[in-house]
């Protein structure tokens, strides 16, 4: 049986910073498009939205029963983070981070990819969406 690799985009927005945020996540298997999500996530930083996004992503790919996940991020600090390169020294961050450590252990293989932000249009897209429509409540 082939195992299920599916790839992730993900994107945390935040107007101002902190400021209203939201997360958008963008799920393929191969090239198919197989979800789009986003939520508004209140107030927070833009670190923390890019986490709240991957982590979002994260247990959707655990849900979705993936074996093997691509992330895609634009966020450098995140994905340099995640590979080991930098060190976490926010305590709020550094949560998160160990969230989304410990989901990843979930899967067989997973790689931490960072894209540039033309390539992740469509879940800051969603990102964005989602605080679009918390600001009309």
């Amino acid at each position: 049986m082939k195992s299920k690799k599916l790839s992730l985009y993900t994107d945390g927005a935040s107007r101002g910073n902190p400021g209203p945020a939201g997360v958008g996540v963008v799920i393929l298997d191969g090239r198919k498009k197989i979800k789009e999500l986003y939520k508004y996530i209140g107030e927070t930083t833009n670190n923390m939205a890019e986490y709240n996004a991957l982590i979002y992503g994260l247990e959707e790919a655990v849900n979705l029963a993936a074996k093997e996940v691509v992330v895609n991020l634009d966020s450098e600090l995140v994905a340099r983070q995640l590979n080991g390169e930098y060190k976490v020294k926010d305590d709020d961050i550094k949560a998160l981070f160990e969230r989304a450590l410990s989901i990843l252990k979930n899967f067989e293989h997973f790689e931490i990819r960072h894209v540039a932000r033309s390539k992740n249009k469509d879940a800051d897209r969603l990102a964005n969406k989602a605080i679009n429509l918390a600001s009309l409540f």
